[in-house]
């Protein structure tokens, strides 16, 4: 694994700078989390799995040279003993940033030894990523390459599908669209084969699912459904970094979620707006993801021959930098 990735800043597209540093921290961190979720791998204890993530991103993030906030957490602080939105980590010393985590993407994936369980961490300059509620949003996302506008989260799926496919100079039936397995996406579903385009289903994870559509071995070309808010913030970060494109409306499901909405600071006409990917991170970020099971785009940890092994990608929205990192280290 390269252990110098650059000390230089970076400028951010409202001026404020980045320390490009953050990057090796950031994969440490998503490294460690990975690390202490591995015991738990197919144990049948989701809520074991995520605590240990937890406990591990929290304390490599407190050994930072930072003075970093939690916008992005576990959930607020009367339903999170740690790493709840708002959480202060790190030194006190330093740049100030804003973070968005899931220590473990895939609680149920690893309780059941599934693939594609993630560890998954961003930074972005104070002020650098909305404050997404813990809601639903409607995301549609496609990776790097062109031009801006192929997307529309109002159009149909079919049509997107098809606006897709006349970009890349295929048939739709030469498309694959990544969908959670849900019952909310039957009609998405349907709209996708009607073009005789073809379905990926997936359990759980929609962050790794979005980060799929910018890596071409994954064979994903689109993104489409309905998930986590905070993991759509998530997913633009990686988006931002090799240039992809994100569209996201979040969905209310009652008032109590508008009033935590409106507790992190959003303001009643945002609630229907749709968000394109540099309204949700709007500057610098850098994002980092590390494999707990093995998936498409990561191999999972191992512990063999006396070492512990991980795999980690490293992304900076600077220079669109992609790091495939391998770690391997006695236990």
């Amino acid at each position: 694994m390269a252990d110098k990735i650059g000390l230089q800043m970076t400028s951010t597209e409202n001026g404020v700078k980045l320390d490009r540093n953050l990057a090796l921290d950031a994969g440490r961190v998503a490294e460690a989390a990975a690390i202490a979720s591995w015991k738990f791998i197919g144990r049948g204890d989701e809520k074991a799995a995520d605590q240990a993530a937890v406990d591990a991103m929290r304390t490599a993030l407190n050994e930072m040279q930072i003075d970093g906030k939690i916008v992005i957490g576990e959930g607020e602080r009367d339903e999170a003993p740690m790493l709840y939105i708002g959480e202060k980590v790190g030194s006190g010393k330093g740049q100030r940033v804003d973070i968005a985590l899931d220590p473990l993407e895939g609680t149920t994936l690893t309780a059941k030894a599934m693939a594609n369980a993630l560890t998954v961490i961003a930074f972005a300059p104070e002020g650098g990523m909305l404050h997404a509620p813990d809601t639903y949003m409607d995301k549609i996302a496609i990776g790097p390459g062109y031009k801006d506008g192929l997307i529309d989260l109002d159009a149909s799926p079919a049509d997107n599908v098809k606006a897709l496919a006349k970009a890349k100079g295929v048939t739709p039936s030469d498309i694959t669209v990544c969908i959670l397995d849900r019952p909310r996406h039957a009609d998405i579903i349907a709209s996708v084969r009607s073009v005789d385009a073809r379905v990926l289903l997936i359990t759980d994870g929609d962050v790794a699912g979005v980060i799929f559509t910018t890596d071409p071995t994954t064979e994903v070309d689109l993104y489409i459904g309905q998930g986590g808010a905070p993991e759509g913030v998530l997913a633009c970060a990686a988006l931002k970094c090799v240039g992809g494109q994100f569209q996201g409306r979040l969905v209310f499901r009652n008032d109590d979620e508008k009033t935590r909405a409106r507790r992190l600071g959003l303001k009643d006409d945002q609630f229907n707006r749709k968000y394109t990917l540099n309204e949700l991170v709007p500057g610098d970020a850098v994002f980092a993801a590390t494999g707990v099971t093995d998936g498409a785009l990561l191999d999972g940890v191992k512990y063999h021959d006396g070492y512990v092994h991980t795999h980690t990608l490293v992304m900076t929205s600077a220079s669109h930098t992609v790091r495939e990192m391998r770690m391997k280290r006695p236990v």
